[in-house]
């Protein structure tokens, strides 16, 4: 093997830029430690597939492609080329392809491949091989190839572990031998130089936050975690002048070792972490956090805008969600057509399933083996009249009821904080009428479920297609069968207390809009209370949405038979009744309604204040056990996934932060809302749109049929508990391209942002967008 002196490199590195833009290429050079140096290296980049005009040949003929799919996989000349989409057919939807050399693995885990060279460095003037050479890979994207054949461009990060502390100010030439990647010449400036091993929030700080904190730590693949000394100093460094406005010292968050950072004795970091706090900074401007021998951070803010900046992001995600309308400016820079629309031709047939009775919702009969079976099962050739509207799930085309949990959220925000919401602006289209951008924006998904309110008043539970959208369509371009649930009384329940919320809000804004919400919600309610009766053994769902509907009720009437109502199906007659019992009741959102109002028992208004207190205690002494502060949101035992690392599980600390002004828990809020914000292991912000890294690859078809780029403010469900979820399919799809393994990756690593993982990549408008909006909300409108 040949090396070269440092400015016959320097020659050589110079012509390697004439080299083919398809090569594995370095995106990165940072230190992790002084004395271990970090490499990043792309290989690959998929080509996805695209529409075309399908034109049928002699001798085509079409595969199968689901059980409820209206068109199959296209097979020509003995092998199938391409989807076949479209109302009638006549697209095609090719494949995709990774493009790109992929990296020798085996060459870059050879410390004899590599010299590192330096003019200034005695050290390295001869240049010095590394001791040892550690990798993690992952991919970055998944290429779907044939029907269920996939392939992926991959990340790698090399750690080079050398001999001797890299020397600050000095430059450095890192030669592969000329065996597998070109040279790549560094000036060794960690205070300006960024290191993945320095975490802090993308998002930033108010002046006025009391936690402001970033994190220290590094996983090394199957080199496993850096250990670093303890106490070792930091310093904020202001952007502007390179100048460090405050000096701190490292503190153990948690170590590798320790198992407790939840109740199934778990550690999911696999590194020790530590914190360095520099709350007492309050001092306007752009920092970064520097680790002497280390490196710095991504840049981030202090300034009195940063909440806010980032819930505007995230409530505007809601309009990228809606269904019915047509995406684009001056609203947005995404276009997309408008979709199921009944004037666009899109017919929605009544089915006589309830969403109860669904696997998609409570599967109250537990005869739903699919999902979609009863639904399709119950088809009728009747039409749905103004079945149109709502917001998309996530990345496919379902409104359910169970989004109205999100416009719950949105509406809570608007009472509690009308001063600082009612102005507040989203660029909405109906941005300017007499009613606040973020209560327009609740309307949009709550009138989907009012204008199919039956005579009778019940309401379905909303609108699903036959099937999991079909290979290769966008939303505009349903080819399945679409219907509407029937009425039930789970959906007119959750229905009845969310239009009963709005009913409220709208009290004194618009008088036509307050007595039709109004009426609503009496009906649904009415007719739910009816259906009530004849059923028997219903999940608690069901109960919980009955309690919460009566206690909106109550709060919009002051009627007693909806007080009694609340009293008679409440949990907390019992002083000692959590809000949250597993299987048992979810009475929460309730609790919150009846602990604000001054009409109430005061002894059951105690109850739910105290439950509520008793909630965010237990929210804020589990994110003590974890390293980087996020928490659990309703029970420990809940496994990490879901949002739980991508979104601040904070509701019941805001809540309980509203109702006594406590400092302790706006600071618990504010350390639950870092991970999901930036300060990670991956320097990732969960939210499209936003920070110096976010999500490229969420699972919204959308963007893919359109070869756009995802839309601003999509929170992905994230990473998720490796060990739980080993046997998950999509992990075989990705085990290929990872290394290590993916069941020995820590879980605050395990997001693998490549579309096809839809428990990592996907997300919902009530399990993420709407948790994450409100904490954001709260943060930004908070005194």
């Amino acid at each position: 093997m040949r090396f070269y002196s440092y400015h016959a490199l320097l020659f050589l590195l110079a012509a390697s830029g004439m080299q083919g833009a398809e090569k594995p290429r370095v995106t990165h050079i940072g230190t992790v430690a002084s004395h271990i140096l970090g490499v990043t290296v792309r290989a690959g980049r998929v080509e996805y597939g695209r529409q075309s005009p399908y034109t049928p040949r002699p001798g085509d003929s079409e595969e199968k492609a689901g059980d409820y799919q209206r068109w199959g996989w296209l097979r020509r000349d003995g092998r199938i080329i391409d989807g076949r989409v479209g109302r009638k057919g006549d697209l095609l939807m090719g494949f995709d392809r990774v493009i790109g050399d992929s990296l020798d693995t085996e060459k870059a885990g050879q410390p004899e491949n590599y010299r590192l060279f330096s003019p200034d460095d005695p050290a390295y003037k001869e240049g010095v091989q590394p001791r040892q050479v550690f990798r993690k890979t992952k991919p970055t994207d998944l290429a779907r190839v044939a029907p269920w054949d996939f392939q992926a461009p991959m990340e790698h990060t090399l750690y080079l572990v050398l001999p001797r502390p890299l020397q600050p100010g000095k430059r450095y030439l890192l030669n592969f031998g000329g065996r597998f990647l070109p040279s790549e010449a560094f000036a060794y400036r960690p205070s300006s130089r960024r290191s993945e091993a320095v975490h802090v929030s993308h998002l930033g700080f108010r002046p006025d936050d009391p936690v402001k904190a970033a994190f220290l730590s590094c996983w090394m693949g199957n080199g496993g975690g850096v250990r670093y000394e303890a106490g070792m100093p930091f310093l904020i460094l202001d952007v502007r002048s390179g100048q460090p406005v405050l000096k701190g010292k490292t503190a153990l968050s948690k170590a590798a070792s320790d198992q407790t950072e939840d109740v199934f004795n778990r550690n999911y970091n696999l590194a020790d972490v530590w914190r360095m706090d520099f709350s007492v900074l309050k001092r306007p401007g752009v920092y970064r956090v520097y680790v002497p021998g280390v490196g710095c951070s991504y840049p981030f803010e202090i300034g009195k805008d940063v909440w806010r900046k980032a819930f505007r992001v995230a409530a505007r995600g809601f309009y990228h969600q809606r269904s019915g309308i047509a995406l684009g400016p001056p609203y947005t820079w995404f276009k997309r057509p408008r979709s199921f629309h009944p004037a666009d031709g899109v017919k929605v047939c009544a089915s006589t399933c309830g969403l109860l009775d669904s696997g998609n919702g409570l599967n109250a009969l537990g005869t739903d083996k699919d999902n979609f079976g009863n639904l399709v099962k119950g088809k009728t050739d009747r039409i749905v009249p103004d079945a149109w509207g709502g917001y998309f799930d996530a990345g496919d085309w379902d409104r359910r009821i169970q989004h109205l949990e999100a416009t719950r959220l949105l509406l809570e925000l608007a009472e509690m904080f009308p001063g600082y919401m009612n102005p507040f602006p989203l660029n909405i289209p109906e941005s300017g009428n007499a009613l606040p951008d973020l209560i327009d924006e609740s309307l949009w998904n709550l009138d989907c479920y009012r204008r199919m309110q039956t005579q009778e008043g019940g309401i379905r539970g909303g609108i699903e297609s036959a099937e999991h959208p079909q290979f290769g369509e966008g939303s505009w371009q349903e080819s399945l069968t679409v219907m509407a649930y029937a009425p039930d009384p789970w959906s007119s329940y959750v229905y009845a207390g969310v239009a009963a919320r709005a009913a409220r809000l709208l009290a004194g804004r618009h008088a036509e809009k307050t007595a039709i919400y109004r009426r609503s919600a009496l009906r649904a309610m009415e007719w739910a209370e009816g259906e009530y009766a004849r059923r028997q053994n219903l999940p608690h769902p069901v109960a919980d949405a009955r309690n919460l509907a009566a206690a909106e009720l109550f709060r919009l009437t002051g009627g007693a038979r909806w007080h009694r109502l609340f009293l008679a199906t409440t949990v907390f007659s019992d002083p000692k009744k959590d809000i949250f019992e597993w299987q048992r009741h979810h009475q929460g959102d309730a609790a919150f309604v009846y602990a604000r109002l001054r009409n109430a028992d005061p002894a059951i208004r105690n109850n739910c204040r105290q439950a509520l207190l008793r909630a965010a205690d237990a929210c804020a002494a589990w994110g003590r056990q974890t390293a980087f502060g996020w928490t659990k949101a309703d029970s420990n035992y809940a496994p990490v996934g879901i949002g739980a690392l991508s979104v601040p599980q904070a509701v019941h600390l805001v809540r309980a932060h509203y109702l006594t002004r406590n400092p302790a828990y706006l600071k618990s809020t504010l350390l639950a809302a870092q991970s999901s914000a930036g300060a990670n292991p991956l320097n990732i912000c969960y939210t499209t749109g936003l920070g110096r890294n976010s999500p490229k690859h969420p699972l919204w078809i959308d963007n893919r049929i359109g070869h756009q780029p995802p839309p601003p403010g999509l929170t992905v469900y994230g990473p998720i508990d490796v060990e739980r979820h080993k046997d998950e399919w999509a992990f075989k799809l990705i085990a290929p391209y990872t290394y290590p393994a993916p069941d020995r990756w820590p879980t605050t690593e395990a997001y693998f942002d490549v579309f096809w993982f839809p428990l990592i990549c996907e997300f919902t408008v009530m399990q993420t967008l709407g948790p994450n909006t409100y904490v954001w909300g709260y943060l930004a409108a908070r005194p």
